[in-house]
């Protein structure tokens, strides 16, 4: 080897060096590979995922039977309807988990701000949905099935049901016709603790999700007025056509 390769070699290793010892001192892990060297960061998605995981241990919600992935798919679309601009109730976070049968509590209020479950009480599904858990969904008018994905939620009114609130679906072809079909969370006798275990379910709706008339009116005034609600079911055909999640 002669002086100018030697030379040249003695350089690269202190090139090498002073990269590494750049890389340490400013925190960033250096993950080699026979083909390439690259950096590993936080991504968004794992970022949403730790939050996802820390709201549902802080708030014992597997205890509770929220499906984790339900929440994580909550929170995904909360954020994407949050940085356009659709919410402006953001504090709250609405969850009905369609995988738990309509004898379980499946209807979750959460105030992201303080970290705290507000209300979890029961929720109908749609009468052509399914009898004890929700397995068919529509965006059809008529078609008395319950429509998945996320909404904001509109004004209350005063309607054949009392006090009720408007939602508006967010997903093209998924539940854009909710206001058309007329989606609306309502109170109904047949949406109680009672009527579900003479039955052995809850009583179905036309596609609304129907709540216990006791707590229907402080729920729907939590939530109303541009909050997300995410209406979660493990179905496969929901998760290969929303852009939200």
């Amino acid at each position: 080897m002669n002086k100018q390769q030697k030379k040249s070699l003695f350089s690269a290793v202190i090139s090498a060096l002073l990269i590494s010892l750049v890389f340490s001192l400013t925190g960033y892990t250096v993950k080699t590979s026979p083909a390439s060297k690259s950096i590993t960061r936080p991504t968004y998605h794992d970022a949403i995922t730790e939050d996802a995981l820390n709201l549902y241990e802080t708030l014992d919600l597997d205890k509770l039977g929220l499906s984790r992935q339900a929440l994580l798919y909550a929170l995904k679309g909360y954020k994407k309807l949050q940085e356009k601009g659709q919410l402006t109730n953001d504090a709250i976070l609405s969850v009905i988990d369609f995988s738990l049968p309509s004898t379980q509590k499946r209807f979750f209020v959460i105030d992201l701000t303080n970290d705290r479950l507000l209300y979890h009480t029961y929720v109908s599904h749609g009468k052509n949905s399914g009898k004890l858990v929700a397995q068919r969904f529509s965006n059809r008018s008529s078609s008395y099935q319950s429509s998945l994905g996320f909404y904001t939620t509109g004004p209350t009114y005063i309607g054949k049901h009392g006090f009720s609130l408007r939602l508006v679906g967010q997903e093209k072809g998924i539940n854009d016709k909710a206001l058309q079909r007329g989606i609306v969370i309502h109170s109904a006798d047949y949406a109680s603790e009672t009527f579900a275990r003479q039955q052995g379910y809850l009583g179905r709706s036309q596609g609304c999700p129907a709540i216990p008339e006791e707590v229907h009116k402080d729920l729907i005034q939590t939530i109303q007025n541009g909050s997300c609600l995410f209406i979660y079911s493990p179905a496969a055909v929901y998760s290969r056509q929303s852009k939200l999640i």
